[in-house]
């Protein structure tokens, strides 16, 4: 085992699949001598080259079409969105052609594809530099939507998104990247994609959650447990498809469940978390499914004291698992 961050996994997971598979290329805006503006591909231009590392100009509608196109002649392109911000323009390639292209094709056509999206805030990256993108996402059939919190899952279910034949948002926390250090296996491993991890075990509270909220939630866990409450938390991990095995088999367990995540609380993922529990879990629970999210404003605020009260954080996570805990 080595201990890496984030960033260093996502960089070893595209590096080491770009030596396996020459049809895995790279393309974004800076991905070339630059590294990418988290240095994420630090390297891979003198490594392999213009052909394979491609600097694009600012334009993501291209960057993701391109890719598209690639990917249906059999490439395997990896598009970086430089931030989550950005990836608007490229909304149509994505939802509205790539997500369709097996379907409408009869399965035909394959669309080995990922496109990496830094997301998130915590980092004071104000209006344009700190959105939750993943609900339009999520809500698309057809595309796959993988949030890793960790190093370890970050490098192995990066390198099966790579692999899947499928189109992937995969989507990094920002704040996570050097942040988040863990041990990664010196040897080859590739995670599942739909699969979700109960990152600490627990009798009395599911906690569900992914991304940074996920090191924010085991904190509280943690201070619930010398409280003398013992909460289960279940780390997502992949969103689409969501791991509702996993999730029912928690709640059945313990009885109650919170879902902590930081995108906006209306419509969001935790909706059709809590869903799922009420559905298939309903006769076990003991306490109303309770979801802990950032507000519901059009985006993360610059300066610092709100951008603190808009992130959920260890505090507030805390609290809510002891209100959930009195029922």
């Amino acid at each position: 085992m080595t201990v890496k961050s984030v960033i260093e996994a996502v960089r070893d997971a595209m590096f080491e699949e770009m030596h396996r598979d020459s049809d895995v290329f790279l393309m974004g805006e800076d991905v070339g001598k630059r590294g990418g503006v988290f240095l994420a591909s630090q390297g891979f231009y003198e490594e392999f080259g213009p052909d394979r590392v491609i600097e694009t100009p600012l334009a993501e509608a291209s960057i993701v079409g391109i890719a598209l196109g690639a990917a249906m002649k059999g490439m395997r392109p990896i598009a970086e969105i430089q931030f989550s911000d950005f990836v608007w323009p490229a909304a149509n390639q994505l939802i509205g052609e790539a997500a369709r292209a097996r379907y409408g094709s009869d399965g035909a056509l394959a669309v080995p594809m990922v496109v990496r999206i830094p997301y998130g805030g915590g980092i004071h990256g104000g209006l344009y530099h700190s959105q939750n993108v993943e609900v339009p996402f999520f809500h698309t059939p057809g595309l796959k939507v993988v949030t890793p919190a960790t190093p370890y899952d970050a490098k192995g279910l990066l390198k099966a998104s790579i692999r899947d034949d499928n189109p992937v948002v995969f989507l990094e926390h920002k704040k996570t990247y050097r942040l988040v250090r863990g041990e990664v296996p010196e040897e080859e491993y590739v995670l599942p994609i739909g699969k979700a991890e109960v990152k600490r075990s627990g009798s009395d509270v599911t906690l569900a959650t992914y991304g940074l909220m996920l090191h924010y939630c085991l904190e509280a866990a943690n201070i619930l447990a010398n409280e003398g409450t013992s909460v289960e938390v279940v780390d997502l991990r992949s969103l689409k498809p969501l791991d509702t095995e996993t999730i029912v088999a928690s709640v059945k367990r313990t009885g109650k469940m919170l879902i902590v995540h930081e995108d906006n609380m209306t419509g969001g993922v935790g909706a059709e978390v809590a869903a799922v529990a009420a559905q298939e879990a309903f006769d076990y629970l003991d306490g109303p499914v309770t979801r802990l999210c950032g507000p519901d404003i059009p985006t993360m605020p610059y300066a610092p004291t709100l951008e603190d009260a808009y992130m959920p954080n260890t505090d507030r996570i805390a609290q809510a698992l002891r209100d959930l805990a009195a029922y």
